[in-house]
């Protein structure tokens, strides 16, 4: 069983991408202040540009960078998979390691205990075979796809944690999981600020069943006060 998470070769399939030299990767990181070494460096832009951290990335011992151009700090000779846009390449990656992925995977969405859950739940399902899990709270656009792209193709589960904040945000991350089980762990006021009542915010907790696999299971909790409503919401994608 290899210690790779991915090789130059995949990697570019996944992409499109183009690599400067063949490599191996260990691990993925979008951090250079929690980059291990041996991982790959995906140089996303946001608040601040990934590509002015690619040399510091190398100082730490990043086996790749994954970049959309060269940075001006960095010889063309380092290992560089060079995509059109990072961000799309990371969603490459994830939908590459999904399709390779033959475990079992449960998707964890709420108001609250999101992130205590998926930690229960990895823990519980460790005693049935080797478990993968999002990391701390990475349940937005880049973590739930830096957790698919982290996952090792001979792990037995996956433990993916789905957030939002904002409307139609749950149903894309659905569909890039498409996991064989749901699990809405309850409905409150968290999100009103983005939602006209609550009764939008089940709506949109229920999107998870939108990439729910055929014959997938949705867990729902009795004991919540929004119980009526999930269930109304989730009449529309007839899932167990």
């Amino acid at each position: 069983m290899s210690d790779s998470l991915w090789i130059s070769y995949e990697a570019a399939l996944a992409t499109g991408g183009q690599n400067t030299c063949d490599w191996e990767a260990s691990g993925l990181s979008i951090d250079t202040r929690t980059l291990e070494q041996g991982d790959m460096f995906i140089a996303i832009s946001g608040s601040r540009d990934g590509h002015d951290f690619v040399a510091e990335a190398f100082g730490k011992g990043a086996s790749v960078a994954l970049v959309s151009h060269v940075p001006k700090n960095v010889p063309c000779t380092k290992p560089l998979l060079i995509v059109k846009e990072v961000s799309l390449a990371l969603q490459g990656l994830a939908l590459f390691r999904r399709k390779q992925f033959k475990g079992k995977i449960i998707a964890i969405t709420g108001s609250v205990g999101k992130t205590s859950s998926k930690d229960m739940l990895a823990i519980v399902l460790s005693s049935f075979g080797q478990v993968s899990k999002a990391e701390s709270s990475f349940n937005n656009h880049l973590g739930v796809p830096l957790t698919l792209a982290r996952t090792h193709v001979y792990n037995d589960f996956l433990v993916v944690e789905i957030g939002m904040s904002n409307k139609q945000e749950i149903e894309p991350l659905s569909l890039l999981v498409r996991p064989h089980v749901a699990l809405i762990t309850d409905v409150s006021e968290a999100h009103l600020a983005s939602f006209e009542n609550v009764d939008d915010i089940a709506k949109e907790k229920s999107d998870i069943c939108c990439g729910l696999r055929k014959r997938g299971t949705c867990i729902v909790s009795s004991d919540s006060q929004k119980y009526t409503k999930l269930l109304k919401h989730l009449q529309r994608f007839g899932v167990k």
